[in-house]
Formats: structure tokens, C-alpha cells, sequence
């Protein structure tokens, strides 16, 4: 057999899908970074009848249907108060192509890419894909990431660093104040931020923030996706948005690699965008709901728990055995070591489950935590 690539041997299969294989059929999974609920019925009914009427036979424009993007163009103006057009925008196969796309157009073996840890895993494997280096950031004791430190890691060969606000694994939120100077640092050493937006709509705490609103696109490039805006992660429908100039690299990369993104799920995607917004509003105050819960068995336990302030996850300090001994009593959860060497000794609890297992989740989380104290 002939060899492999060096760029495939230096990533190994996510930790994540290996704790999912490791738990029983029955397990109640902790683990998911999917929300429970459904696709909006609008966004269903658009692609069912695009589909009906041919409409989504054929491919689209590399980049994107053009009435999609201009309903991204319309959700950055209603969002974030954002001039742009269709031009500064591609529909991809979810926020991970998106990702893809951006690190295969940017990076070059020797390049270091500054990446948060705890972070979530595609950051560092798509660094090393496209060649680069991840160099690690560790993040603050409340589970944000420091300008300071991403300033302090800055070296010649940086060209990027990526920040992800709210966080997967995290759930952290980052202040106004915080995106203000990691686009002032963009900019200042003529760098990239890469921004994953992709929880943008799950904060309940303070409020979102993007680079966009302090600094030209020029050192700025946003991934975001329907997958957690809209509850659609099967649909795999993202984008990515950056200056006309970044557009072109990336469609480089994304024509091969992809053609366009699948017809049925860019007509979905542009209902999502265009219609209303009530699963929106339902998701955030169920998951702040259930963070509420978590949070407070999670302390009731004798765990020291950060609190999220946005998406659906929260990451505890936890004893050693502790996620092993989940997994044994039909738990999973996910060792946040998966995320990077900054998460040893902490796990990543997902509570994106209806409140009845999230309850069981808990007694049953309170009875490993005891066995192995």
C-alpha cells in the first residue's frame, strides 16, 4: 500500500465520535452539538417545493444562489447594521466547509494559526490540513479568550487567529469590549480574524458581538451557518463572508471541492433567513432554561461550573475517572482533552436534550461523581 499524506497522519479521528462509540445504544448522550428541535416549517416547505417544481435539480452558481446571498446581505443589515453585498459572501456545505475553505485560502506549511484551548477540534485538524501550525491559546478562568494572550502569541509567521464567540466547547461569551481590541489587533498586525459566528442567536447573557462592527472586512472573515441559528445541522448549510478579494480565494477552493452547496438546503436557507424567527426566541429560552438547571446540580454536586452565557454547553472542572464513570452508567460526556491540552480535567456537557433526560443526566452524573471522590 502506498503512503499516506503527512497532512492526514498528523490529525487523528475527532476524541468526540470515540466517546460516542464507546457508550451504549441506549445511552442518553450529553455529547451532541446539535439542538433538539426542529427545522422551521418554512424552511422545510421552501425546499420541499423547490423540489416539487425542479427547481433544485440542477447545480447553482458556485458561490450561492443569488437571492440567498442577498438574504445573508438583508441579515447582516438587520443584524449588525452591515453594508455588504452578495459579492462579499458563499453559500457552503455547512459552517465546516466554510472553515475548510478559509484555512486551504489562507495558510502555508510554516504558517501558525492562533486557536483557542479548550477549542472546538476542526480549528487545529484544518490548520495542520492546509499545512500550518495551531498554536494554542489558553483561555481566561472564565472560559473567554484574551486579547492579551492572543496578542502576547502573535510571532512572525501568525497570519491568523480564530475567535469563537459564543464558544463550542465553552459556552463563553465575549464582551463588547474584548471583540473591540481582537479587531484592533487584526488590524493592527495585519492579520485575520477568523470569526465563528455559528451560535451568534444563543446568548443570555450580555449580547453578541462580531469584529465586523469595528474593522473593515479587509482583516476580518465571519463563518456562520443555519445548522444553530435555525436547528437545521442536517441541512449542511453555512456561509462564509469576508472582503471580494477573500471571496475569490476561498471560491477557488470551494468550486472544486464542493461545486455548490446543496440546491434544497439554499432554498431552505434563504426561508430561514427571510422568515420568522419564533424558533429563535423558543431555542434561546429553552437552552437558558436548561443551562439554568445544569448549572445549579452541577454546583449542588460540588463541581465549579463557569456559566455559560450562550450556546448550549457548559464545561465543569471534574475529578479524574469522572467522565469514564459516566459513560459506564449510560452518560455520555465529552473529556475536554478532546478540545485541546488546556481542557484536561474538565468536561464538556451538551444540554441540548429535552429537560426529563437532562434530569436523569444529572441524578445520574451526582451518583459517578460520588463513586469517584
Amino acid at each position: 500500500m502506498s503512503d499516506f499524506s503527512n497532512r492526514v497522519n498528523e490529525i487523528s479521528i475527532s476524541g468526540i465520535r470515540e466517546v460516542f462509540e464507546a457508550a451504549g445504544e441506549d445511552a442518553i448522550n450529553l455529547g451532541l452539538g446539535q439542538p433538539d428541535f426542529a427545522a422551521p416549517e418554512h424552511a422545510q416547505e421552501a425546499a420541499a417545493s423547490a423540489i416539487t417544481a425542479g427547481k433544485a435539480d440542477g447545480y447553482t452558481q458556485n458561490s450561492g444562489m443569488e437571492s440567498l446571498r442577498e438574504a445573508i446581505v438583508d441579515k447582516y443589515a438587520q443584524d449588525q447594521n452591515l453594508s455588504i453585498t452578495p459579492e462579499n459572501t458563499i453559500a457552503t456545505a455547512g459552517g465546516s466547509e466554510a472553515l475548510h475553505i478559509f484555512f486551504q485560502a489562507h495558510v502555508n506549511p510554516g504558517d501558525e494559526v492562533l486557536v483557542p484551548d479548550p477549542g472546538f477540534v476542526s480549528y487545529a485538524a484544518l490548520t495542520k490540513l492546509a499545512g500550518g501550525t495551531p498554536v494554542p491559546v489558553p483561555l481566561r478562568d472564565d472560559l473567554t479568550l484574551s486579547p492579551q494572550a492572543v496578542e502576547s502569541a502573535i510571532s512572525p509567521d501568525t497570519v491568523a487567529f480564530v475567535l469563537n464567540s459564543p464558544g463550542n466547547p465553552t459556552g463563553a461569551v465575549s464582551s463588547r469590549a474584548d471583540i473591540e481590541d481582537f479587531a484592533a489587533i487584526a488590524e493592527s498586525h495585519d492579520l485575520v480574524c477568523l470569526s465563528d459566528e455559528v451560535y451568534e442567536y444563543t446568548v443570555f447573557d450580555g449580547s453578541f458581538h462580531s469584529p465586523t462592527e469595528f474593522t473593515e472586512l479587509e482583516n476580518v472573515v465571519v463563518i456562520n451557518s443555519t445548522s444553530k441559528l435555525f436547528s437545521m445541522t442536517g441541512w449542511r448549510l453555512g456561509w462564509v463572508l469576508a472582503s471580494t478579494d477573500r471571496i475569490e480565494k476561498m471560491l477557488r477552493v470551494h468550486q472544486y471541492a464542493q461545486a455548490c452547496a446543496a440546491a434544497p438546503s439554499q432554498y431552505a436557507a434563504e426561508a430561514a433567513l427571510r422568515g420568522s424567527r419564533d424558533i429563535v426566541n423558543e431555542m434561546t429560552t429553552t437552552f437558558q432554561t436548561r443551562r439554568d438547571i445544569v448549572v445549579s446540580r452541577l454546583r449542588e454536586i460540588g463541581m465549579e461550573v463557569p456559566t455559560p452565557k450562550g450556546a448550549f454547553y457548559c464545561m465543569p472542572v471534574v475529578p479524574d475517572g469522572f467522565v469514564d464513570a459516566c459513560i459506564d452508567r449510560g452518560v455520555i460526556v465529552v473529556p475536554g482533552e478532546a478540545f485541546g491540552a488546556e481542557g484536561a480535567g474538565s468536561a464538556r456537557i451538551s444540554y441540548a436534550t429535552d429537560t426529563g433526560q437532562l434530569t436523569t443526566a444529572l441524578d445520574i452524573m451526582a451518583d459517578a461523581y460520588e463513586a469517584v471522590t
